[in-house]
């Protein structure tokens, strides 16, 4: 992982002294915003879903957030990716994204792997370091691999996004347990995997879902796939506050 701790970012004003989480605080008392500052996060794949979560894992005061993702920003990411502009085409995902999640908050640990997770790269994650580990691959083998992978680890907590794609409204997305998502071409072709390898994950996770049926036509837009990363992001503070004891901010 490479650590964004070298990038120039411009000094802060003295309005912005240590109070970018006032309002926050207020709403979830200090003994969870200490919580937030010392949890790790590996969020695996940037994309239209991936992006958003991470946005929101750090203005919410996440102190350290690892970001995995091969690709490059391309012209078809701007319509829903967040670090996708015309000026970042060709630049890595990764590193687009940092930059944007360093400007929010300086002090954030922000790592960097401009690389595919998969079976072959798996051991190379280190991922029982974490606290929590956001799957938002597209790839089926991938992920099946991370979701069994992550959840071999006592001490992980995973979330996992099934299919954004096709889909206009995001008041129709849910959460739930995996085993009980339904209409979702992704956890069909999941379960499909899991069954023909024999290979199933060793515990129970949450994943963020849609039931409106998808569209014939494919594409993908902005107010789902980041509808999507934010119940992700929802899910870890939620979890995170359920385990602090309350303190009066």
């Amino acid at each position: 992982m490479r650590r964004f701790s070298d990038i120039l970012l411009p000094m802060a004003t003295d309005d912005a002294d240590d109070g970018i989480f006032q309002r926050t605080e207020l709403l979830v008392g200090r003994s969870a915003m200490r919580a937030f500052a010392g949890t790790r996060v590996l969020l695996v794949g940037t994309g239209g879903v991936g992006s958003w979560c991470a946005e929101a894992l750090v203005r919410t005061g996440i102190g350290h957030v690892s970001l995995v993702d091969a690709d490059r920003v391309c012209a078809s990411n701007v319509n829903r990716q967040l670090m996708a502009t015309g000026k970042t085409i060709g630049e890595a995902k990764v590193d687009v994204l940092a930059r944007r999640l360093l400007e929010i908050n300086p002090d954030a640990e922000i790592e960097t792997r401009q690389a595919r997770y998969s079976a072959e790269t798996a051991a190379d994650f280190d991922i029982a370091s974490y606290a929590y580990v956001v799957d938002a691959i597209d790839s089926v083998a991938d992920k099946a691999h991370l979701i069994r992978h992550a959840l071999s680890m006592p001490s992980v907590t995973l979330f996992s996004s099934m299919g954004a794609a096709r889909r206009l409204d995001p008041l129709r997305i849910r959460t739930s347990e995996f085993w009980k998502v339904h209409g979702d071409g992704l956890a069909r072709a999941l379960r499909a995997r899991f069954k023909k390898e024999g290979k199933f994950p060793p515990r129970k996770f949450t994943c963020v879902w849609s039931d409106e049926q998808p569209r014939t036509d494919g594409g993908t837009v902005m107010h789902v796939t980041a509808a999507f990363g934010l119940a992700l992001a929802g899910l870890i503070v939620r979890d995170i506050c359920s385990k602090t004891p309350s303190e009066p901010a």
